[in-house]
């Protein structure tokens, strides 16, 4: 098959987050398989600076990158405008067999599912929890819903649905449930083979504390880590030997969590690291008694995948559409509310059999069913049923 992926920003555009590591290793399976794959993308690397190369291949998958009108209110505001995709997507279209759109409410996707309705290419969609409203962003979401968004779930003759409250909020959006596969996210298992020495995060940031309580992503509001701040604040100040690693980009929330730590008392027992990848990002979850998400809203955290693949136990909330996944199997799931929150990590940190075998059950997990190879065998097989479908 000759297979194009369509998303916003690609590898190594590693501060938006978790999905494209999730689409880069799909793609390098299906190449594996033996098809041809190629990503329209932007040149998207961060808030600051975007990727040079504009065509490249990559583990064998064509990348081709248009450039962003904006980089500053590609990141601020998720919005990407890419020049020169328009003549682009007119002109190779017709060269693959199936297209696979992420995300929704993409400029890309308005442009891609006009010329694949001309065209007479079949499509799927895959909202990669997009599909939520968000926080203030209710009346533009609409808008799109309204002009685009209908439209391009309408045509697609399958959605991709990454965990079943996904499948419920396409449905709510009156999406035929026979069009909709539930296919969860993964990650490579071969990349945690070889973890860093336990102590190497410790050495490189001066961490002498008993305890490491991690938080690994996107500084944003969403993800509740006032909550967290006020959570571990009281564990602090009654003596415990804690040291809270907030690693990840500023999503314009980091200000207002030094503020807070400020007022809690517990500046000095907080590490902002920033951005970390690679070796360093390993040596953290290795280091970490326990990865924590306490997010207000969350579809499926790829961070949560690489935690368990590091043998490191989670909690999350049960605002996350992956807490069955979690719950008393590889880690604990509380409400959104700080005095739970803390009573599960004081419970995690002083249990370090408990947390033994929540980390031995993650590897296994992310081994026998979260692994990328078991899903691009699944995503294979919607991609054979769509083309039977549309030659049919």
């Amino acid at each position: 098959m000759r297979i194009l992926q369509v998303v916003p920003y690609f590898i190594p555009a590693w501060g938006y987050g978790g999905p494209q590591t999730t689409i880069y290793d799909l793609s390098k399976e299906l190449v594996k398989r033996g098809h041809q794959v190629a990503v329209y993308t932007t040149d998207a690397l961060n808030a600051k600076n975007r990727i040079s190369e504009t065509v490249e291949t990559i583990d064998g998958i064509q990348v081709r990158r248009f450039r962003n009108l904006s980089n500053y209110i590609a990141h601020r505001y998720n919005f990407f405008w890419p020049q020169g995709m328009l003549s682009t997507t007119k002109k190779e279209l017709p060269g693959f067999d199936i297209i696979h759109m992420y995300e929704y409410r993409t400029f890309q996707n308005v442009l891609v599912h006009h010329y694949a309705k001309k065209y007479g290419i079949p499509y799927i969609a895959q909202a990669d929890g997009s599909l939520f409203p968000g926080l203030g962003k209710r009346p533009l979401k609409t808008i799109f819903d309204l002009l685009f968004g209908h439209r391009i779930m309408s045509d697609a003759l399958k959605l991709i649905a990454i965990t079943p409250t996904e499948v419920e909020q396409y449905k709510e959006l009156g999406a035929e449930e026979s069009k909709i596969a539930h296919v969860p996210n993964s990650i490579d298992p071969s990349k945690y083979e070889q973890l860093p020495r336990k102590g190497t995060f410790r050495e490189k940031y001066g961490v002498t504390e008993q305890n490491i309580i991690l938080f690994l992503g996107r500084i944003h509001k969403i993800k509740g880590l006032d909550t967290l701040a006020e959570a571990v604040a009281p564990l602090i100040k009654g003596g415990r030997s804690i040291r809270l690693v907030i690693a990840g980009p500023d999503y314009g929330y980091l200000d207002h969590l030094k503020k807070l730590a400020r007022k809690l008392g517990i500046d000095g027992r907080i590490t902002f690291t920033g951005f970390i990848s690679g070796e360093t990002k390993l040596a953290a979850y290795v280091d970490a008694d326990v990865y924590v998400l306490p997010s207000i809203y969350e579809t499926f955290p790829i961070t949560v995948l690489e935690a368990c693949a590091c043998a490191t136990p989670v909690i999350v909330t049960d605002r996350c559409q992956i807490a069955d996944l979690v719950r008393d199997n590889v880690g604990f799931v509380v409400p959104y509310d700080e005095d739970r929150l803390r009573d599960a990590i004081l419970n995690m940190l002083t249990d370090k059999e408990l947390r033994m075998k929540f980390g031995e059950r993650g590897r296994i997990l992310i081994k026998e069913q979260y692994n990328c190879s078991h899903r691009a065998e699944q995503i294979e097989a919607v991609y054979k049923e769509v083309l039977a479908e549309h030659q049919g």
